[in-house]
Formats: C-alpha cells, structure tokens, sequence
C-alpha cells in the first residue's frame, strides 16, 4: 500500500492554520500543526514529513530560523515560508537561506497546491532520468558545476547563471530543470535581447483578442506557456527598464496580465535567467533595477570558462567529434597528439560553443581518418583584425572604406560565434539591436 504524504503546517493564526490543514487533507495529505517554532521542532523529532509550510512571524522565533534548523537537521525536507503581502526582502531571504519556495499572504489556493504538488514530487527525484545532454569534464571548476546544479534540483528559487558567452548557461538551465520536480513540465527558453521592445509584454504575457490591431484571437505568453515548469530568460541583461518593472511584479505576485484583460492570472513557472554581462555594474549605471536583480539573482552559478578546465578539453573534444561525425554520418577521425595539444593551448575565448566550430571546420578539412593541427586552422581564427584589414584597398572613399571594415569585423565575429547574434554583439562590444540595426545597413540581414 502506498505510504500517505505528510505535510507540517505552522502558523500562529488558527484560521489560516485550520485552512491549509483542510486544504491539504482534501489533497489526501495528513496533516500536523503546530502555532510555534519550539512545538515545530518537536514534531519535526517525532516523524518524517513531505513538506513543511511556515509562517515567517511566529510567537518564539521565526519561520526563518525553523528553515535554518530544517536545512540543518533535515536535509531533504523542502520547507515552504509565508509571508505578507509585499515582504518580498523576507521571500528573497528565506530562498537564500535553502527554503524550498513561498507563498504570501492572502494565501491562494490556486498557488498553495501546485506549491505543494512540486515540493511532494521531490520524493520521486532522487535517482533523476537520465539526460541526453550533460556537463563533461573532470576539473574543479564543473564538479562544482554539477554538485551546485544537483542542489538548485531540489529548490524553486531563483537561479542567475552568469559566465562568458558559450559556456553552456542554457545546458545548465536545462539540467536544473529536468533534475527536478518541474521536469515533466515544460522548459521555455526565451533570448530577451532577440524581442522588439514594443512586442515585449505581449510576448511574455500573452494578449487578448481585440487588445491592438492585429490581435484577432486571445494568445497566451512566455509565462503561460512555462506554466507547471521553467522559463529561462537569457540574456536577460538586454531587458529595458520598462519591461524590467512588468517582470518584478510577476516574479513576486506569481501572477500575470495579459495585454486587453482587466485580470491577472496566477502561474506556477520557476525562473532561471543567464547573461554573459555583469549585472552589478549595470545597477551602477541605472541600467538594471536593483529589486530585480535581487529577486532573479537569489542563487548564483557561474560557469566557468573552457581556459580554466583545459584538462577536460580531451574529453570534451572526443565527444563533441563523435557528435558531429553521426550528424554527418562520416567515420569519427582520430585527434593527432599535437592537434589535441594546439587545442589545449589555445585560449579559446568562444569557450566550447568555439571548440564546437573549430572541430566542425576541422571534419570538414580533414582527410576522413586523422585530424591535424593543420585542420583546426586555429592560426588564422586567431589573427588580429587589424592583420586581416590590411588587405583592404586604401585608395578609396573613406565612408566606403569604413563601411567594408566594419562589414568585416562583422562577418569575423560572426563565423567565430558560430553565427550566434547575441555573442557576435557581445566580440564585438555592442547591443544586440544595435547589431541587428548594423546587419540591416550594410545589407547582412539575412546573413545566419
């Protein structure tokens, strides 16, 4: 017979405490209670629980330092704050400190159960599926990547990926979500800096039939869409300020307006963002709002870049061929001993998203059987610009000899992102809509 979940209710308020208790029997969840922290802890002695629900303020202490005891004395025991309308500071403290989510007040039942359904689901993720895609390697740097993402499995809060471009921030995202309860929910990734600014909150939140010309049926958004799973907002640096407002409210409300509606609608959807930017000095200039970054920065995990784990460059290598030859359907070829070398030497500053193309280019270049280091041509993937601009004619107009320099150091940083937009804006110091602005006039618009 299947062993009946257990739930631990504590709050001082007996109303609110007798409706979760009702709440959750309803679900077929048996329930104890408990109005302070000391009654709390002795119950916790007497027997295992699924979950435990928390008031932040309680006669004899706080559901905070209960989170501290419960990540201390259970640690696989997902505990859940409540807190007041608006303590976002006491959300956002209580996640830091290992709570597993929360729900303020008035407490809704639209939020209280799938809150609850997740953290139950906990028990069934100990031995997670099997993913096709993983972090590999041996160093330091991404054993501490995956030991991170194993606890961030176990957590709703937050997480904020940060890391130089192509060092896997979306991998890492995907993981901590398939890793976890939310895994059989759906996974959105969304790159913040590839929507037009005036698309934005319909695109995220969805719209009604007849809210702008154009909208001819009701539409659901980014947030809708990652309902009961996770919504990965990439680059998400590259947010306007308006935009970042809208989002904060969402975040802390757990709820969303589509454009046209005159009522929000509550969503269950974790979020995890990523930037290759750094976001502290963004708030610095006025350029990220403070509230938001706490609110999406409530666990960080930074990636480390390719040059910190060279060791793992054999690895990664032998893997990332063998993918790439199934793909082409060609025989896998052997790295020769000095190509493995070049590669471990060179700096990569594409991190593996560039040791990706340099082995696609070298597959391509090879004679089918022994990969050289005269195939990674990683000489010529290296040479300066300002090298390479010396072949172009000087007796011209200067507007038109501007213009094929700057379409140059375009394409460069094209082909050395592997056509990746975002991370060419990134080479070559510039906003993603300002590339796309300079694609456009000098004709590259349709370039890939």
């Amino acid at each position: 017979m299947k062993k009946q979940p257990a739930c631990l209710v504590v709050d001082d308020e007996d109303d609110i405490r007798e409706l979760l208790v009702l709440t959750l029997e309803r679900m077929g969840i048996a329930t104890d209670s408990a109005s302070s922290v000391a009654e709390a802890k002795m119950l916790l002695q007497r027997r295992d629980y699924g979950l435990c629900l928390t008031d932040m303020r309680l006669p004899d202490g706080s559901g905070l330092e209960l989170v501290h005891h419960i990540v201390q004395t259970k640690t696989r025991l997902p505990v859940a704050v409540i807190t007041a309308f608006g303590s976002a500071e006491n959300a956002v403290a209580a996640l830091k400190a290992g709570a597993f989510d929360y729900l303020t007040k008035p407490i809704s039942l639209q939020q209280l159960r799938p809150l609850v359904e997740s953290a139950l689901r906990l028990k069934n993720v100990e031995n997670p599926p099997q993913i096709q895609q993983t972090l590999l390697g041996a160093s330091a740097p991404i054993q501490q990547v995956r030991a991170m993402i194993e606890k961030l499995a176990r957590s709703q809060a937050p997480v904020h990926i940060y890391g130089e471009s192509g060092t896997g921030k979306e991998l890492a995202a995907r993981l901590i979500h398939a890793s976890g309860p939310r895994r059989d929910g759906p996974f959105i990734p969304v790159n913040c800096g590839a929507i037009p600014e005036n698309l934005m909150e319909s695109e995220f939140f969805g719209y009604r039939k007849g809210a702008f010309t154009g909208a001819q049926e009701d539409r659901d958004g980014f947030f809708q869409a990652a309902n009961g799973g996770t919504l990965f907002l990439d680059e998400v640096a590259d947010l306007p300020v308006a935009m970042q407002v809208k989002l904060l409210r969402a975040i802390q409300e757990k709820k969303v307006r589509k454009v046209g509606s005159t009522q929000e609608d509550a969503v269950d959807v974790r979020i995890i963002s990523a930037t290759h930017r750094n976001l502290g000095q963004m708030l610095e200039t006025g350029q990220f709002r403070q509230d938001l970054y706490y609110r999406l920065n409530v666990i960080e995990l930074k990636m480390p870049a390719l040059r910190e784990m060279a060791q793992d460059i054999p690895l990664l290598a032998q893997s990332i061929l063998t993918r790439q030859a199934e793909r082409a359907r060609l025989p896998t070829p052997v790295l020769h001993e000095n190509a493995l070398a070049a590669l471990m030497r060179h700096p990569f500053p594409g991190n593996v998203r560039e040791l990706e193309n340099v082995l696609e280019r070298a597959l391509a270049l090879c004679d089918g059987k022994t990969i050289t280091t005269a195939d990674l041509c990683l000489d010529s993937a290296d040479m300066p610009k300002s090298a390479s601009l010396t072949v172009l004619p000087g007796k011209m107009p200067l507007p038109e000899y501007l213009e094929r320099v700057e379409k140059q150091a375009i394409l460069e940083a094209l082909e050395k992102t592997g056509h990746n937009r975002t991370a060419a804006a990134k080479l070559l110091g510039m906003s993603f809509r300002a590339l796309r602005y300079r694609l456009s006039k000098l004709g590259l618009g349709k370039t890939e």
